[in-house]
C-alpha cells in the first residue's frame, strides 16, 4: 500500500480524523525530510474531494456530515443549498466561502443549529456565462447580470468586444478569483438594454439557446435535403387520402393522417416524416440535433432542432409533395376497440394542409369551407366519430385530460395579440391519433426488446396528492381517494366534476402541479396521466430527438438490421436524462419569453378590466388569471388593509374582513407591469 492509500485509510478509520498533521506523520513514521511530500499528498487528496481540511486536521465528507448540493442564492446575499437528498440548508453570507448561484458544492451543517450550513468547497461552477447590462467604472468594464442572484462581473477593457455603456451583452466567465468578483470577457453584444427585441434575445441566451448550426451540420443537412424521394423498399401510399392538420403558423409538419372504413372497421393511418432517412447517426448534424434535443418556439421566431432545409423543407409533409414517411396503421372495431397495428416505411403525398381552425369550421358546418374541402368533409366526420370513441375508451381506462388552455401569442406587423384560444374537436382528433400511434410504437419496440426512450409519468407523491385533495375539498368537491394508492381515474373524476365551473382551469393547473413531470427514460415505468403501460414519443421527429431515436429503432426492426442498436442500448439511459433536461430548458425559455410579450401586451392596456380567477395564493399577494390565460400579480400591500394571515395548506390569505382563496372569481384592473419579475400587476376591483 502506497503512502497516499495509507493516509486515506487512517483518516477513514476515524482514529486520525480531525487530527493535526503531526499525528499522521507519527502514525506513518514519516521522517522530517519527507513531511513536505506528505503535505503535498494531503493537498492532492483534498483537491480530489476525498478528504476535507477541518481546522488543522482532515476528515472525509461523511465524517464532517457534509452533503453535496446546488447553491440557490438570494439577491440579498444569503443562499440555500439544495442537497441531492435531504432538506435545504440555509447559508448566511459569511459562510458562502466564494460560492455563487448555481454552483455544486460540499456543504456541512453548523453544529447547534437546525438547518444552517457552511460551504466547505466548490466542486463545480454552475455559471459559465452571464447575460446583463455592460457599463464602465473607473476604467474597468462591468456586467450587471439580469440574474440578480449572481454578482456583477469584471471585464478587462481589452476583452469588452467593443461594448459600450448601456449595451446588453453575453459574457463568458474566465476565472473565479479567490475572494474577488468573477472575471469575464464579452462574447456577444445583443443590443441596447431596454429594447424589446434585445430583452427577448437576452432571455433566449440566458437559457443557453442559439440559432446557428455549424457549417458542417448545415452542409450535411443541405446534401440530405437534395436527395430525391423514391419508393424503393417503401410502400407507395401516394394514392391515399392523407392530409395534415396543424396550427396557422406551423411550418414543420411532422404528421399526416388518413382514415378508411372497411367492413365496418376503422383503418387509421398516422404517417410521420421519416427524419431518420435524412439525419444519419453519429454525424455532425446528428450531434447538434442531439445537443439541442428539441425545437423551441417563440411568438416571433423558432429555434429548430434541424436546419430549415430539412425542418421546413425536405422532411416537412408539405401539401402536394412526395415525402418519405414511417406509417402506423391501426385497425379499430366500430366501437373504437383496437384490433391490430402495423408499421411500415412508406411514401405519401399530402392532399391538403388544413389548419385547426379550418378543420373545426368544416366539422361545424361552415358552408364556404365545406365547399373548399368537399373531398375531406366525410373523412373529417369519420375522424370525429373515431376520436370520440377513443376518448370514451381512454376515459373508461382512467386517463386524465392533461390539456390546459395555454396563452396563444401572435405577432403581426409588430402588433402583439392574445386571442381567446380554446381547444376544438380537430385538436382533440390529432391528439388522440398521435397518442394511439405513440402507444403502438412503444408496444412494438418493447415486444422486439429494442432500446426505447419511453415517455414515463410516475405516480404523484403522497404529500402532493394530499395537498391537492385538501384544495379540492375546500371548493366543496369530493376527493375521497387514497393518496398512497392514487389512480389516474381519481384525478379524472375530479376534473370531470369541475367541468363548467368557474374554477375549472385552476383545478386543472393545481392537479398538474401535484403530478410528477413526465420525462424520458430507457426503463419503462408507464404513464400515469394517460393510464398507459407503454408509451413513447414517435410522432414529432422533426422537432424532438426522442422521436428520432425511436424511429431509428423501428426502422432497424423493419429492415432486420442491428446496425448501431448495441450502442443505442448502452447510451439510452444517459440520453433520457439529457433529452429530459433539454425539454425543461426549452419549456422555461418559452415561458420566460411569453411573459415578456404578456408584459408588453398588458402595458398597452393599463386600466382595462377583466374577469379573473385567483390562480395562486402566497404570503406576499395573489396571482389572478384572466380568461385569456394572462396571469397577473396583486401585491398584498394593494389589498384592503386587514392584517392578513397566510394558510398555505388551505391556499388561503385571510384577514378579519376579507378572505381570498385559490379558485375564487374576482374582477381585476391592469395596474402596471413588474419587468424585473416579468409579470403584470393587477388591482382588485
Amino acid at each position: 500500500m502506497n503512502v497516499r492509500d495509507k493516509i486515506l485509510q487512517l483518516i477513514k478509520s476515524g482514529e486520525y480524523a480531525f487530527k493535526p498533521a503531526e499525528k499522521l506523520f507519527a502514525a506513518l513514521n514519516i521522517h522530517p525530510s519527507e513531511r513536505k511530500a506528505v503535505k503535498k499528498i494531503l493537498r492532492e487528496l483534498e483537491k480530489d474531494g476525498l478528504i476535507l481540511s477541518c481546522g488543522d486536521g482532515w476528515a472525509t465528507s461523511e465524517q464532517t456530515g457534509a452533503v453535496r448540493g446546488v447553491v440557490q442564492a438570494n439577491a440579498r446575499g444569503f443562499a440555500f443549498v439544495r442537497p441531492e437528498n435531504g432538506a435545504d440548508m440555509f447559508i448566511p453570507r459569511r459562510s458562502l466561502c466564494g460560492a455563487y448561484d448555481g454552483d455544486t458544492v460540499l456543504c456541512a451543517p453548523v453544529r447547534g443549529t437546525e438547518d444552517e450550513g457552511r460551504i466547505l468547497r466548490v466542486l463545480e461552477r454552475g455559471v459559465k456565462e452571464v447575460i446583463g447590462r455592460f457599463y464602465k467604472l473607473k476604467g474597468v468594464g462591468r456586467v450587471r447580470p439580469d440574474n440578480r442572484r449572481f454578482p456583477e462581473v469584471s471585464v478587462p477593457l481589452s476583452l469588452t468586444g467593443g461594448a459600450q455603456t448601456g449595451d446588453k451583452v453575453a459574457a463568458k466567465i474566465t476565472s473565479y478569483p479567490q475572494g474577488g468578483v468573477p472575471f469575464a470577457k464579452v462574447t456577444e453584444i445583443l443590443g441596447r438594454d431596454g429594447d424589446f427585441l434585445t430583452d427577448e434575445l437576452a432571455l433566449i441566451r440566458a437559457h443557453g439557446l442559439k440559432e446557428d448550426f455549424s457549417a458542417a451540420a448545415k452542409a450535411e443537412a443541405d446534401e440530405s435535403a437534395r436527395r430525391p424521394v423514391t419508393t424503393d423498399g417503401r410502400r407507395d401510399l401516394r394514392g391515399l387520402t392523407a392530409f395534415t392538420i396543424d396550427g396557422e403558423d406551423t411550418r414543420d409538419m411532422d404528421d399526416a393522417v388518413s382514415l378508411e372504413i372497411r367492413d365496418g372497421k376503422y383503418i387509421l393511418g398516422v404517417h410521420i416524416a421519416d427524419v431518420a432517412e435524412y439525419v444519419k447517426p453519429f454525424g455532425k448534424l446528428d450531434g447538434e440535433a442531439y445537443a439541442r434535443g428539441t425545437s423551441v418556439y417563440f411568438p416571433d421566431r423558432s429555434l429548430p432542432m434541424l436546419p430549415r432545409s430539412l425542418s421546413n423543407g425536405a422532411c416537412s409533409l408539405n401539401e402536394g409533395e412526395d415525402r418519405a414517411t414511417v406509417s402506423c396503421f391501426i385497425t379499430y372495431s366500430k366501437d373504437g376497440k383496437r384490433l391490430s397495428y402495423e408499421l411500415c416505411e412508406s411514401v405519401i403525398k399530402s392532399r391538403r394542409k388544413l389548419t385547426y381552425t379550418e378543420a373545426n369550421a368544416v366539422l361545424d358546418g361552415d358552408e364556404k369551407l365545406l365547399k373548399k374541402y368537399a373531398d375531406l368533409a366525410d373523412v373529417l366526420k369519420a375522424m370525429r366519430g373515431l376520436c370520440l370513441k377513443l376518448e370514451s375508451r381512454r376515459s373508461a381506462d382512467g386517463a386524465v385530460d392533461l390539456a390546459v388552455n395555454e396563452v396563444k401569442i401572435t405577432v403581426a406587423d409588430g402588433k402583439i395579440e392574445i386571442p381567446d384560444c380554446k381547444r376544438g374537436i380537430s385538436e382533440r382528433i390529432i391528439e388522440q391519433f398521435m397518442i394511439a400511434a405513440n402507444c403502438a410504437v412503444a408496444e412494438f419496440l418493447k415486444s422486439k426488446k429494442l432500446p426505447c426512450l419511453f415517455r414515463i409519468h410516475e405516480k404523484p407523491a403522497e404529500e402532493k396528492c394530499e395537498s391537492f385533495a385538501e384544495f379540492v375539498r375546500g371548493l366543496g368537491m369530493r376527493a375521497d381517494f387514497d393518496a398512497q394508492r392514487v389512480k389516474p381515474a381519481d384525478f379524472r373524476n375530479i376534473i370531470s366534476a369541475a367541468e363548467g365551473k368557474p374554477y375549472f382551469e385552476v383545478v386543472n393547473k393545481v392537479m398538474l402541479r401535484s403530478m410528477q413531470k413526465a420525462r424520458y427514460d430507457s426503463v419503462n415505468c408507464g404513464h400515469f396521466g394517460l393510464a398507459l403501460d407503454d408509451y413513447c414519443h414517435f410522432t414529432s421527429p422533426i422537432r424532438r430527438y426522442p422521436d428520432l431515436f425511436c424511429h431509428r429503432m423501428v426502422k432497424a426492426a423493419l429492415r432486420g438490421s442491428d446496425d448501431g442498436i448495441s450502442k443505442y442500448a448502452r447510451e439510452a439511459g444517459e440520453a433520457g436524462k439529457h433529452l429530459s433536461l433539454c425539454e425543461r430548458v426549452a419549456d422555461e425559455a418559452e415561458r420566460d419569453v411569453d411573459k415578456l410579450y404578456i408584459c408588453a401586451y398588458t402595458e398597452e392596456r393599463l386600466g382595462e378590466e377583466y374577469d379573473a380567477v385567483i390562480s395562486g395564493v402566497t404570503n406576499f399577494g395573489l396571482f389572478c388569471e384572466t380568461s385569456k390565460g394572462i396571469e397577473g400579480f396583486v401585491p398584498i400591500e394593494d389589498l384592503p388593509a386587514d392584517g392578513y394571515e397566510f394558510y398555505e395548506e388551505k391556499f388561503t390569505l385571510a384577514g378579519k374582513r376579507h378572505t381570498y382563496r385559490l379558485g375564487d372569481p374576482v374582477k381585476v384592473r391592469v395596474a402596471g407591469c413588474d419587468r424585473d419579475n416579468l409579470r403584470p400587476i393587477f388591482g382588485l376591483l
